[in-house]
């Protein structure tokens, strides 16, 4: 167990506790909902591990949030200019994936931007997405990636955008020597 959690995971730690207490639900509940272990839900409401992307991207899709509304939702009210130093940025060391909040979402808009970096040889799969029909645009601005939605596969280079409506599983992984770093414009339905 961390002695010192993260204040980023403490604040989405206790924002997963205040959601699952919003739905009347249990751990073993929303473990069954999730097809996340109890542990593994437990651990991350106390801030004890940080939550993966693709755990964070099971619970949004449970709780029918994306993730920049969840990371917004730990944040104070969000103001119309986010100055760079200001934009939440938010890691998962153990897939390699960074994610920023360029524009993070507000309740009066249905997008948002998010800059994503992946170390290279860093793959993060996601089962499905936090809200079916969700429309993404991915901009890569440096390295390549590989990106797969449901069964088909696109290889990308700098300079590429691929245009998608999600509604199964997304793989990303990053395929050069270098990182992956890419602009993502998401478009809730």
């Amino acid at each position: 167990m961390r002695s010192d959690p993260d204040p980023v995971d403490a604040r989405i730690g206790a924002r997963l506790a205040e959601l699952r207490a919003q739905h009347g639900w249990s751990l073993d509940e929303l473990a069954e909902r999730s097809e996340v272990s109890r542990s593994t839900l437990s651990r991350a409401e106390r801030a004890e591990i940080s939550a993966t992307a693709a755990v964070l991207n099971r619970l949004c899709h449970v709780y029918g949030r994306t993730m920049s509304q969840l990371l917004s939702e730990v944040e104070a009210e969000p103001a119309p200019l986010v100055r760079a130093a200001e934009q939440q940025v938010w890691q998962d060391r153990a897939s390699g994936f960074t994610r920023r909040s360029v524009s993070p979402p507000h309740s009066a808009l249905r997008g948002e931007l998010v800059e994503g970096r992946l170390t290279p040889g860093a793959d993060i799969a996601y089962d499905r997405p936090p809200l079916p029909g969700l429309e993404q645009h991915l901009w890569v601005l440096g390295g390549t990636l590989d990106v797969t939605v449901g069964d088909t596969s696109h290889h990308l280079a700098a300079g590429d955008c691929l245009r998608m409506r999600v509604f199964g599983p997304t793989r990303f992984r990053s395929t050069g020597s270098a990182e992956a770093r890419y602009v993502l414009a998401v478009v809730r339905p």
